[in-house]
Parts: C-alpha cells; structure tokens; sequence
C-alpha cells in the first residue's frame, strides 16, 4: 500500500472521474435470492451520500460490475450516477474507454474494488482505492485503503479522501 506518496510519484493530476466496483465495494457482497429470480442487494446511505459529495464537488461517478444486477442500475439512476457498466467481462477495458471518450488520462481517474478482477483498473487509475475488507492482492495493489468494510461507508471514506486530495492539489 503506497499511499499518498506513491499517488504523487505516480503522476496524478486532479481527480475528474471516480469508478467503482459494486458487489464487495458498495455492497457488503452479499446477495439476497428469493429463489423466484428476484435479487436484492444491500446498499448504504453514507456510501451515497459520498457519490453526492463527489457530484458536488464536480466528480463525475461510473459503477463498474462484473455482474448484471436490476439493484446495480437502480441503485445508480437513484443517485444519478452517469455511467453504469451493469454486467462486462473486461473492467479495464472499459474504464478505458470511459477515459477516452471523456478525454481523461488515467492519472484523472480514481477506481475502488475490493478483489482481484478489479486489480488492473485499480493499477491504472491514478488512484487506486480498496475497501478495508478487500482481498489481500486487492489491498496490496490500492495506493490508499478505506478504513470501512465494502457496503459499510467505504466509499463516503474514499469520496472525502479524493476531495481533499483535490483540493490540496495532490
């Protein structure tokens, strides 16, 4: 875990888009069945509250799932977050092309995941962020771990990390 330090090494310019692994990073990792199809995930308030934080600071938000899920782009239109890749196989590639049609260079580019299918996003972003219950390869490839578990205030963690690294001008 190279925190801020290894950030700055890294090259990184000012935060501009926040992506984000759902299942494990948003959510607990829990997913409820009812055997009849219908899915139901748990998602916390402050981790939404951090997503408005992040818009009002004029951070664009994307959620990022390797998962198809009906909650994920729920959960999404009702924060209004602006990009939703709700179900891929190649998470890197399309946080690529979420920077490039933007114009973003990944040191503009925050990622948040807690396990190893979110590693290569997290390595390049300019900000790689892991949720404190991640797995121990996720965990060594953040520059900066939330002190909360996934589904638990993680990401409001990480929101208020961002911010302040933007406005230090880190």
């Amino acid at each position: 875990m190279g925190g801020a330090q290894s950030v700055e090494a890294r090259g990184q310019r000012m935060i501009r888009l926040v992506a984000m692994d759902v299942d494990g990073t948003l959510t607990d990792g829990g997913i409820y069945m009812d055997g009849e199809g219908r899915e139901m995930k748990r998602f916390d308030v402050k981790d939404g509250t951090g997503i408005v934080l992040l818009k009002r600071a004029s951070i664009e938000t994307a959620f990022i799932s390797g998962r198809f899920s009906k909650p994920t782009g729920q959960r999404a239109k009702d924060l209004g977050v602006s990009i939703v890749v709700n179900g891929t196989a190649d998470k890197l590639a399309d946080l690529k092309a979420m920077a490039g049609h933007r114009g973003l260079d990944a040191s503009e580019i925050a990622f948040i995941g807690d396990d190893i299918q979110d590693i290569s996003c997290m390595k390049w972003a300019g900000l790689g962020i892991a949720v404190a219950d991640a797995s121990p390869e996720a965990l060594a490839a953040a520059d900066w771990v939330s002190p909360r578990p996934g589904g638990h205030g993680a990401l409001r963690d990480a929101a208020l990390h961002i911010i302040a690294l933007n406005e230090s001008g880190n």
